[in-house]
């Protein structure tokens, strides 16, 4: 806050007193809790006439030490007002301590087109779909502004920053968790130590991670950490909301209020179809107490191979300092699954035992019944649903070849060439869909179960050996 002496001259500090002398050391690397948008923005300017005119702002953007760029979705009155009179003021809040920061800027230009441009509209898009807005709060322009001066006015009854519960995040401890991911071999560790670090490391006690299904088009839950339900095998359209963004750009998507917007996870959730005994429909993990979402794509040569999903129930919980760590584990954790991946593919394959050889039930008691969808692989055991897409067809094969062969122990490199026959598109992701498989069997408590025996080596749990019995629809 600037003294009266000041304030008289437009911000011109009089350096005369201790208000003055704290506004001129100002910059606009001091405000970062001022430009996540949890709390509203607001822009005044004047007509030609001096008429003055005020509007909130959905997104307010630094650009540099000397720049800022604002969203234009909607702005005729104030666009028309920029263009008479270039001269505007802000007026930020610092989310964290209710401090209020006044900015006299200056308009420099518009942009329609970029990286900056991008960036907006990729937040903008992120925001809006919590609301079905997507297509129609679209981004006509990123304004970009020189800041002339910056103007605090303190609160004294609020929190200061280091009570507000944010974790410090040491670069000692950051790099230990980057190791202990990449130290993983199998696909299963690799995904439990990524979400144990973002427990641990950041606070955050909600974390999903979901895996392209190369198939369908959408995006399949292999882990997730702190949910009522796990949510394993659960969907979502690879196009909608949070996570849709954070895959087709391959860059981070956030929001930093969820209680601006109807939660991402009302939005895109599957319905829960009743009896998911009878239904392929699986209810997605949900955290009803979210204040902020970030979705991480993992990338290896600009692949997306996973998206991790955090959330936290503080507002503006995922700053510059968390993106940059979430994004390290997540290239850490990407590496890490691609290792995984190749390491079992390229496991010899060995020889059958001769324990693997199952002899036929003597009674119909002991028959698994299993019924099979060929227009998407899903999967019944019992009449309980188990999984479709890849993994399903994978059980399919395996369960086949227990019928037909009476084997239970089996390589990733038969079942990969096997599924490559019959699934043209197939891509090079089996550990993945092995560790979904995994998962849903357990889940699901059926009567199978997959274990690993060894790198690249399967078997098939089957109690007292029954026999299957398997229809195809």
């Amino acid at each position: 806050m600037l003294c009266p002496d000041a304030r008289a001259a437009r911000w011109n500090a009089c350096r005369r007193c201790e208000w003055c002398a704290d506004a001129m050391t100002l910059r606009l690397a001091d405000l970062s809790a001022c430009f996540d948008g949890v709390i509203p923005s607001i822009i005044a300017t004047a007509a030609a006439d001096g008429t003055p005119n005020v509007s909130y702002l959905s997104h307010v953007v630094r650009v540099d030490d000397d720049h800022v760029a604002l969203s234009n979705q909607f702005f005729a009155k104030t666009a028309a007002n920029i263009r008479a009179n270039p001269l505007v003021t802000l007026i930020l809040v610092d989310c964290f301590t209710g401090e209020e920061y006044l900015l006299d800027v200056r308009f420099v230009r518009s942009l329609d087109s970029g990286p900056l441009f991008e960036g907006i509209a990729r937040h903008l898009a992120a925001s809006s779909a919590q609301i079905g807005m997507a297509n129609v709060m679209k981004l006509k322009s990123a304004d970009i502004f020189r800041v002339e001066a910056i103007g605090m006015i303190p609160s004294p009854l609020v929190p200061t920053r280091s009570e507000t519960g944010k974790p410090i995040i040491g670069l000692t401890a950051l790099a230990a968790a980057v190791r202990s991911i990449e130290r993983q071999e199998d696909m299963g560790a690799v995904i439990e130590q990524l979400l144990q670090n973002v427990r641990h490391l950041l606070d955050c006690r909600h974390a999903q991670i979901l895996a392209p299904d190369t198939t369908g088009g959408s995006l399949i839950t292999i882990g997730s950490l702190g949910y009522d339900n796990s949510g394993i095998g659960s969907e979502v359209a690879s196009n909608e909301g949070l996570i849709g963004l954070a895959v087709s750009s391959g860059k981070i998507a956030k929001v930093s209020d969820m209680s601006r917007f109807r939660r991402f996870g009302d939005a895109i959730k599957a319905t829960d179809g009743g009896d998911e005994d009878r239904s392929r429909n699986i209810t997605r993990p949900s955290f009803d107490g979210a204040r902020s979402q970030i979705a991480i794509p993992l990338l290896t040569n600009n692949e997306v191979v996973a998206v991790l999903l955090t959330e936290s129930e503080r507002p503006a919980a995922f700053g510059a300092d968390e993106e940059a760590a979430l994004e390290m584990l997540a290239a850490s954790a990407a590496r890490a699954m691609r290792g995984a991946e190749s390491l079992a593919a390229s496991a010899r394959q060995e020889p059958a035992p001769d324990h693997a050889v199952a002899t036929p039930c003597a009674t119909d008691s002991d028959v698994i019944r299993v019924v099979h969808h060929r227009f998407d692989d899903s999967v019944f055991v019992d009449d309980a649903y188990v999984v479709k897409g890849i993994a399903g067809a994978i059980l399919r094969q395996m369960l086949e070849w227990y019928r037909d062969q009476r084997r239970i122990d089996f390589s990733n490199r038969e079942l990969r060439l096997a599924l490559a026959a019959r699934m043209p598109d197939f891509k090079d992701n089996l550990e993945t869909r092995l560790l979904l498989l995994r998962r849903r069997l357990d889940e699901k408590e059926t009567s199978l179960r997959l274990a690993k025996t060894g790198r690249g080596q399967l078997r098939l749990l089957v109690p007292d050996l029954a026999s299957v019995e398997m229809r195809h629809d």
